[in-house]
């Protein structure tokens, strides 16, 4: 293989582990492996795992020490929340004593965590006041807690955010003398809220027993398999972490195997802003991605909001397998009941010679379901059913290249029955399936959309997974919005997980902060980054401000190595023109180019009163998409002047608001990203943290875009 450098992704589903081999270099596929995902083996997913990653390498003739990277998502920490294999945890809250403890022994008492589905994570309460805290009492507290059942220890000091000691001396006992798996709240978040930080921590500790074992069996395997290089883990927020750092947050990892979906379709995604549709059997996913990365919230669990940060996705029980609903007045549901649940094949992936006489039958998938889902009955005595993918296929949506491509004519024979029970078409039975489908995703599309601020013309659908052809296009049609589906949409979540960038996240209540705040907050965000694997030199820290909350972010990303080429082919001037424009839905000669950098193209046009603008990198990625502002090529000195003039000439005076830009400085290969912090003394503040290093002759691009919403 000579000097090809190859990272490693490996993507654990719920039937299938694929591996994918990417050349570092060009980020081109060399090689593709797939297994079934082995539950029950005694090492569990990890031998997928290993296996899919093995078969990758010999398949495709990659050395082991050609491997620099290596990852892998997983769904062991949702599957065991889900399913309630969890370890009993005990909690040890510390405090204040007296009266000014009572609080806080209340505040870190914690009920029984409901998971939702009948099943709960035990929990075991201690408190100890500050004067109690010595190693006897501590080892004491931890005792009787062991002989109450817990199996792991939560240590939750109300002062943990400010002062670890306390929660550190437990760990020391518990953990590195007991030999207890403990969690420190301190080391899953620094915010404030006692009971949400306290709760936070017991869920990580509940599932550490089991993803312990997964993790130590997999980095074991990977070592046996002569790779030497650390491995990796999908976080749930779409960044990877070093093992090490997985096997003490564990928690951190829900949700990673939607987030590898969403990072394998933003290599895809030309646009800055647009959702992510990952279309499943039974399931659809739905995110957004903006301003080039995907929307991030806090997860809930049982009901309980946590510290949590994970993909903000929507799952809906409508797919590319969904079963229909008919009753005299039409198609009138599709879902949650899907093909798979139920054990029958697709109309459309069953051979034609097999359709005779088929007849229309109502049936229950399961017990208490509603009795009007569609099977159909073929002279053999076999029943398939009616799906989503069926009426797709009918309606010329699905191309021959598309995994849900089936047999048009067995759709149509098996949709006859209903067309006749309806007496209508096959055509219309299929429209309004689909149109079902629609009435279901649609809202969800526009609520995200909202809250994210996505402004129509903004939207776009990238459409991923096995059922996104059946689906996409339909909906992208009725809303009159773009869609793609990507080239390899079958292994995206391995391809998001080979490409992904190391991230940690660093979160602190600070009023009024101050550029030495903000300064100390980088610092911690790029050791942490370090410490989840990141090269030192590849950090970028992006910052946010929450005027309401007083919380202060900082968001690091690093790669596991620092790159010194980029051998990406890099747009000309027409090529970047072409591109804004098809986004844009106007004609290349529409555009002005009113900013160019050695990094980036700028272009708006004029339109119904508005400048709609486009920034696009060099490699052709569209980096800003605002539907109205304006661009200033300047220099770098000047910065603070025309964000300032821009502060009071763009705002938008509502009856009740008064709404101001938001800002993006282009300054060399960085597009910084100044939207959502409050006053214009703290944005101007977080640029002067930004280009303290800057050379004030430099040629930057300043954007202000005006708020419609």
């Amino acid at each position: 293989m000579g000097n090809r450098l190859v990272r490693m992704g490996i993507d654990v589903g719920g039937t299938h582990t694929k591996a994918v081999a990417i050349d570092n270099a060009t980020h081109e596929i060399i090689g593709k492996s797939s297994v079934k995902t082995t539950h029950d083996d005694r090492y569990g997913v990890a031998a997928g795992v290993v296996k899919a990653f093995q078969n990758c390498l010999r398949e495709n003739d990659i050395a082991p020490e050609d491997v620099i990277f290596v990852a892998h998502s997983t769904t062991q920490a949702t599957n065991a929340l889900i399913e309630g294999d969890v370890a009993c945890v005990g909690v040890l809250g510390m405090g204040p004593g007296g009266m000014e403890g009572f609080l806080a022994k209340h505040q870190t008492r914690l009920k029984d965590i409901d998971l939702g589905s009948g099943r709960s994570i035990k929990i075991k309460n201690r408190y100890l006041s500050d004067s109690e805290e010595d190693e006897n009492t501590v080892r004491k507290a931890v005792e009787e807690l062991k002989a109450e059942g817990a199996q792991v220890l939560v240590a939750s000091d109300a002062y943990g955010v400010d002062d670890i000691a306390g929660e550190q001396f437990v760990f020391e006992i518990a953990h590195d003398e007991m030999g207890m798996e403990t969690t420190v709240a301190s080391d899953i978040t620094k915010l404030y809220g006692l009971t949400r930080r306290t709760r936070t921590a017991a869920i990580n500790a509940s599932i550490l027993p089991k993803m312990l074992n997964t993790a130590n069996s997999t980095e074991e395997s990977v070592r046996k398999a002569g790779v030497d290089v650390p491995l990796m883990i999908m976080r749930g927020d779409g960044g990877v972490m070093e093992i090490n750092e997985m096997k003490k947050r564990p928690v951190l990892t829900m949700l990673s195997g939607p987030a590898a979906s969403v990072m394998g379709s933003l290599m895809y995604l030309r646009a800055s802003n647009g959702v992510y549709f990952e279309v499943g059997g039974t399931t659809t996913n739905i995110g957004v991605i903006k301003n080039g990365r995907p929307a991030i919230d806090y997860s809930v669990v049982g009901g309980h909001r946590t510290y949590i940060s994970s993909l903000d996705v929507r799952v809906l029980g409508v797919a590319g397998g969904s079963m229909i609903r008919v009753n005299k007045s039409g198609v009138h549901d599709v879902g949650p009941r899907s093909a798979h649940i139920a054990g029958l094949d697709y109309a459309v992936f069953t051979d034609e010679e097999e359709i005779v006489e088929p007849r229309l039958e109502f049936f229950s998938p399961k017990e208490g379901d509603p009795e009007d889902y569609v099977a159909i009955r073929l002279k053999s005595g076999k029943r398939i059913t009616i799906t989503n993918s069926c009426a797709a296929n009918v309606l010329g949506l699905v191309t021959p290249k598309d995994f849900s491509y089936g047999s048009v004519n067995s759709a149509r024979k098996a949709m006859q029955p209903i067309a006749d029970y309806l007496n209508t078409t096959v055509e219309d039975v299929a429209a309004q399936i689909l149109t079902r489908a629609y009435e279901k995703i649609e809202p969800i599309i526009m609520e995200l959309a909202d809250k994210y601020r996505l402004e129509h013309d903004q939207i776009s659908l990238v459409g991923v997974g096995g059922g996104a052809t059946s689906l996409i296009g339909f909906c992208a049609n009725k809303m009159n919005i773009k869609y793609s589906v990507p080239e390899n949409a079958e292994v995206i979540s391995s391809i998001g997980v080979a490409l992904a960038m190391v991230r940690d996240v660093v979160e602190r209540v600070v009023p009024n902060p101050t550029p030495d705040d903000i300064r100390s907050i980088k610092r911690e965000a790029v050791d942490k980054a370090v410490e989840s694997g990141a090269a030192p030199g590849s950090v970028e820290v992006h910052i946010e401000i929450d005027p309401q909350t007083s919380k202060l972010t900082a968001i690091a990303l690093g790669s596991t190595e620092v790159k010194t080429t980029d051998l990406l082919k890099e747009c000309s001037e027409e090529e970047a023109r072409n591109l804004a424009a098809e986004d844009l839905r106007a004609k290349p000669g529409e555009l002005n180019l009113v900013g160019q950098t050695p990094n980036f193209y700028v272009y708006n046009m004029d339109s119904r009163g508005r400048r709609p603008l486009r920034i696009l990198d060099k490699k052709g990625f569209i980096k800003v998409q605002r539907t109205d502002g304006e661009v200033v090529l300047a220099k770098a000195s000047s910065y603070r002047s025309i964000v300032s003039r821009m502060w009071e000439e763009m705002a938008i005076f509502k009856a009740d608001a008064i709404l101001r830009p938001d800002y993006y400085l282009c300054v060399g290969a960085r597009v910084m990203d100044f939207n959502g912090t409050g006053e214009l003394e703290q944005i101007l503040m977080l640029m002067d943290v930004e280009m303290q290093m800057v050379d004030p002759s430099e040629d930057i691009v300043i954007v202000g875009a005006k708020n419609q919403l």
